[in-house]
């Protein structure tokens, strides 16, 4: 496994419009096809033929079918990170932080960008609960995730400092899988509630329902 996130080969002149947007291309293939069959099921041919491509550039451009799985995963998770920490450093100037208001900040984002973004964050969701159930990836989620989650790990430890470290981490774990839940899922709140499935609407349920598990965690 690579120690962290492949390097792009160097060139000798910068990439052109086509080239780019060629591999865009294959990113997105490679992105839908690891979701659906998950990594071990997924073949390049199977990416490449997504694609539109010959297997040979998605070769080129993405490297052993590992590290272009790595490279899918590391793509957005610098955006996400990024509009999470902005959330909460917005969130702090405005006053003292609450469990509801970090997992706002953190939640928040995501389900966001699945609104707006189209397919592509749904099956960014799913791979990043691929990654999260498999210990062989676990340096890919200590390079793309594990930064920003210890960042709220401790931002919600300041607010139960009688707590052990590992009792929010778990509870912020759990809540993590309760939001991926919601992401890859959600038609099944909709047939069993016979309501809404939008995600906009489930952001208030899910932070309530998690801040209560580990509210009730870190007081035990």
């Amino acid at each position: 496994m690579p120690s962290g996130i492949p390097k792009e080969k160097q060139r000798q002149r910068a990439p052109s419009k086509r080239s780019l947007e060629t591999r865009a291309r294959i990113m997105d293939a490679a992105e839908q096809v690891f979701a659906a069959h998950g990594f071990d099921g997924a073949s390049l041919r199977d990416i490449a033929s997504e694609a539109g491509v010959q297997v040979a550039l998605v070769n080129h451009h993405g490297g052993t079918k590992e590290e272009l799985f790595w490279r899918v995963v590391a793509r957005r998770a610098d955006e996400l990170s990024a509009a999470r920490l902005k959330a909460l450093a917005a969130r702090k100037a405005r006053g003292p932080l609450t469990l509801r208001s970090l997992l706002e900040c953190f939640f928040g984002p995501y389900l966001e960008k699945a609104e707006v973004g189209g397919t592509h964050w749904f099956a960014y969701a799913r791979l990043v609960a691929i990654v999260s159930a498999d210990p062989r990836w676990r340096a890919l989620t200590a390079h793309c995730f594990d930064p920003t989650a210890n960042r709220f790990v401790s931002e919600i430890c300041a607010l139960y400092p009688q707590a052990p470290r590992q009792t929010i981490s778990a509870g912020f774990v759990y809540s993590v899988s309760a939001m991926l839940a919601l992401l890859t899922s959600r038609w099944r709140i909709g047939a069993l509630g016979q309501g809404s499935s939008e995600i906009s609407e489930h952001l208030d349920e899910l932070v309530i329902y998690c801040a209560a598990g580990i509210d009730a965690a870190a007081r035990r």
